[in-house]
């Protein structure tokens, strides 16, 4: 093992600080959580069955399936009862009941012997050493003395007692659900973790060039508490902070030496007559998130981005991304490959434009299945004029150049109740039949006989995840962040047939033709372009997926549920702000952007049905804050200053919803530039958030409710560049963002196309978010995202009838009043924040008031105060009371 790193130089000594303003506590880090012994909730669901663990054949991983047995393994415990004893503890300091043997590796304490009284005294004798004598570093010392002895009170034993010595809460299900059996011993199993251990083994692909998974451990129990593999937790566990401190895995930054990948494809690619081969980010269902054995273009560049497409000549290697991931690109690649900068206001708009100046005559190859149909389509046009052919190899070459790719996830599934859902499965599979079989026939328009069977419309291929498991009412934990899992659905006239042992099955099915009759097969124009291929354009019908609208129209059973969820979402991101505010302001914490993220992380999983996230944490401070894709890493965060905005945007995935709140704070005195685009932003969301709009009226029509706030002042979503170097300009997103998207209950945080940016009409029961933003590259951004539902409303005059529209809010998280300018907002805007607030602390007070007075504090001062900032008073001094 090599030695240890030297310990980073100290940073400069604080500023002085005039007596009597501010505090004079040494800065102190984020704190050491440990796990309270409390109950766990009850599950909430069906009393007949229970969904029990079963040993797995993988080293130190485990399944659920259906039984009426009871749980055979002990596991994590009740981590939702977690508590934060101390926030005083030194950033490199060992839990004193920690151990660790010869070779780092984590070990049980002795809890027999325990520790004599004398040795107690000797450590709080050093701790209160330390305090006097400390010196500048991560820990900033170890704070008062009382502090010191707590934590040496609070080290005998907590953690000792150990997590396995505890039982998971059990989800009762109402009927056995499929699953699938678990594989042996792979390269997947290195990366999971035994629940009856302390150890953790974390995710060798740091050196391998692939991404850790990052997902969620969606699970069947009501927390979403499975057994959890520390490479792939979206969760934090109850030993978290102190893993965070200790185990910095996941933000070391290593660049990929890709020589010998690129050789060993260009290899391959003589051998298959291949001049240029793409390496897109998709998977076979086009999913937004791609499991860790999809993660092809990473694999080849070592670039993470959720978005860019890798294209490899005889000589060269391009990414080609848009401008989110500019700056994150540069860093992860090595000098084997271009970046090639794409979208509004650079040389091309898209891969494809790129591909087309260098295809010349060119072979290109691809593998079809991560090829959207109505993609290939417009290539093979786009290629007519460039003497260029699209060829398909059998196998992906970046799959035989990937000699320890990680094996498909074997992870079950488990039944998502119709006390989530509001309707049986067989329901919905009974309108899509319907659906099909209502379909005119397909046949040639200059045909004049009468169709024959062969022109009729006799089932549909679901390739897209969320829509499979929202037609089955099934979850599971193959995306990272998406309670998904890979299948394939065939909805015939006569017979449903579900393919989930990976993609082999499904490619039989359909050449064999095994659905049985004559007749067509609707599938989507998102669909895998080989799918087309297997079936040919004789045996196909391209048309849009009707599931996408029976997803997007949620239930009443399903808006309940988003309320709930949103609700206790709302407690959590409360109880953050409030700590938040508490640390830096009051107590004098340097706290970073990862950890702020950590901790809210840490309140979530506090509520009742959290599963995990529902995407990675935005969490933004001055310039990071002007990048509204930016998702810190714990080795190059910023510390959260007191005289720029900070973003938070997140949310998570709970069994009755998925959550998305963006709140923007200062922690000081804004100055007056940013409460001007604080209030243009907050009335931009205003404006969407009171529309009332005739139905048919699209989303894409209530965009500029937005943003005219903005438009009147010269200013959009986009980044302001004025006096701002180049560089700077490269950190921050030029393309606008929209204005809100669709999300879906329990599934996926962006979901179908209906949103502010498309002509698609909205329709009663859409759910949908309101974000508009502010950034200034290099400098600081805003933005503010509540959750909305369309519902019909009454007006006064019901011209047309009752065809009247508006929005319901779901987020309940107060809107911070100090960076609001009260003197351009109007009466009518004054009473919409003033209610806002009140409403959150009406919903929000019984959750708070005997749990957490720290929270409930903060909410009735924040929900109280008077709109603005307090003026300067006599001789320019500023009192900001709170």
């Amino acid at each position: 093992m090599a030695p240890p790193p030297p310990p980073p130089p100290p940073p400069p000594p604080p500023p002085i600080c005039i007596p009597f303003i501010g505090s004079k506590k040494p800065k102190r880090r984020l704190s050491f959580s440990s796990l309270s012994t409390g109950a766990p909730l009850a599950a909430g669901t069906g009393s007949n069955e229970k969904l029990t663990r079963m040993n797995s054949q993988r080293s130190g991983s485990s399944s659920f399936s259906s039984s009426t047995g009871t749980m055979t393994n002990a596991s994590l415990g009740n981590l939702t009862a977690l508590t934060f004893r101390t926030d005083s503890e030194k950033y490199e300091d060992v839990p004193k009941n920690l151990m660790f043997d010869k070779k780092g590796k984590l070990v049980r304490s002795n809890t027999m012997t325990g520790t004599t009284k004398k040795e107690k005294e000797k450590e709080k004798e050093k701790a209160v050493k330390e305090k006097s004598g400390s010196k500048w570093g991560y820990g900033f010392g170890l704070g008062k003395k009382k502090e010191a002895e707590a934590e040496a009170a609070a080290a005998e034993g907590n953690l000792t007692r150990g997590l396995s010595q505890r039982t998971l809460p059990v989800y009762q299900a109402t009927s056995q659900p499929p699953t699938r059996q678990n594989s042996q011993s792979t390269q997947a199993s290195k990366r999971t973790h035994d629940s009856g251990r302390t150890h953790r083994t974390h995710d060798s692909s740091r050196s391998k060039g692939s991404r850790s998974g990052g997902r969620a451990p969606y699970g069947p129990q009501p927390h979403g508490l499975t057994g959890y593999r520390a490479s792939q937790d979206t969760l934090v566990q109850s030993d978290s902070i102190y893993r965070r401190k200790a185990d910095d895995v996941a933000s070391i930054h290593e660049v990929l030496d890709s020589t010998q990948r690129l050789e060993d494809l260009r290899k391959l690619m003589v051998k298959e007559r291949v001049d240029i081969y793409i390496v897109p980010s998709a998977d076979a269902h086009m999913s937004e998130y791609v499991a860790a054995s999809d993660q092809r273009r990473q694999f080849m560049t070592g670039f993470s981005g959720s978005s860019g497409e890798a294209i490899v000549t005889e000589s060269s290697a391009y990414l080609v991304t848009d401008s989110r991931y500019f700056m994150q690109a540069q860093e992860q690649m090595d000098n084997n490959w271009r970046l090639v900068r794409a979208g509004q206001g650079y040389d091309h708009s898209d891969w494809v434009a790129f591909l087309m100046t260098i295809c010349k005559g060119k072979r290109i190859g691809i593998d079809g299945r991560m090829l959207p149909y109505e993609k290939a389509v417009h290539i093979t046009n786009l290629l007519n004029d460039q003497e260029a052919k699209m060829v398909y190899p059998i196998q992906n070459l970046v799959d035989l150049v990937w000699k320890d790719k990680p094996s498909r996830s074997k992870d079950p599934v488990f039944l998502q109740p119709r006390e989530y859902t509001g309707e049986e499965a067989s329901s919905k599979l009974a309108k899509v039949k319907a659906w099909v079989e209502a379909q005119r026939p397909d046949k040639p328009s200059y045909a004049r006989a009468e169709p024959k069977p062969q022109h009729y419309q006799i089932g549909i291929l679901i390739t897209a995840l969320d829509q499979i498991a929202y037609l089955l009412n099934l979850r599971g934990s193959d995306i990272p962040f998406n309670p998904l899992f890979h299948a394939y659905l065939f909805i015939g006239l006569n017979a449903t047939y579900l393919s989930w042992k990976g993609q082999s099955d499904i490619w039989k099915f359909l050449r064999k033709r095994e659905w049985g009759g004559e007749g067509k097969i609707i599938m989507s124009p998102s669909a895998s372009y080989t799918i087309a291929l297997v079936l040919s354009s004789y045996r196909t019908t391209i048309m849009k997926s009707p599931v996408l609208d029976m997803m997007a129209v949620k239930n009443d059973v399903e808006l309940e549920g988003l309320r709930r969820a949103y609700l206790r979402d709302g407690v959590a991101f409360v109880q953050f702000l409030a700590w938040l505010e508490d640390k830096i302001l009051n107590k004098g914490y340097d706290i970073s952007e990862w950890e702020a993220s950590q901790r809210l992380l840490e309140f979530r999983k506090k509520q009742h049905g959290f599963m995990g996230l529902a995407y990675a944490t935005i969490s933004g401070s001055g310039p990071n804050g002007a990048l509204p894709h930016y998702s810190p890493r714990k080795s190059e965060a910023r510390m959260i200053d007191k005289t720029t905005p900070y973003v938070n945007d997140s949310g998570g995935q709970y069994r009755d919803g998925t959550c998305d709140t963006t709140r923007t704070i200062h922690l000081g005195r804004p100055d007056a530039e940013m409460c001007e685009a604080y209030t243009r932003v907050l009335q931009g969301h205003i404006a969407i958030d009171t529309a009332v709009f005739p139905e048919g009226t699209s989303g894409k029509a209530l965009d500029v409710l937005a943003r005219n706030a903005l438009w009147k002042e010269g200013m959009n979503y986009g980044v302001s560049v004025d006096n701002v170097q180049p560089d700077a300009v490269l950190m921050a997103v030029f393309l606008k963002h929209g204005s809100g998207h669709g999300f879906g209950s329990f599934l996926t945080v962006h979901e179908g196309a209906y949103s502010f940016s498309h002509d698609l009409p909205l329709k009663p029961n859409y759910t949908l978010t309101n974000e508009p933003g502010y950034y200034v590259a290099g400098k600081w951004g805003i933005r503010i995202e509540s959750a909305l539902v369309v519902r019909r409303v009454r007006t006064k005059h019901e011209f047309n009838g009752p065809i009247w529209l508006s929005f319901e809010r779901l987020t309940s998280v107060p809107i911070q009043l100090k960076m609001v300018n009260r003197d351009m907002l109007t009466s009518t805007e004054k009473q919409w924040l003033i209610n806002h607030n009140k409403e959150c602390f009406r919903k929000l007070k019984p959750f708070l008031q005997n749990t957490d007075k720290r929270a409930f504090d903060w909410l009735k001062r924040e929900t109280n105060r008077e709109i603005g900032i307090a003026a300067p008073g006599p001789g320019g001094i500023t009192i900001d009371w709170g």
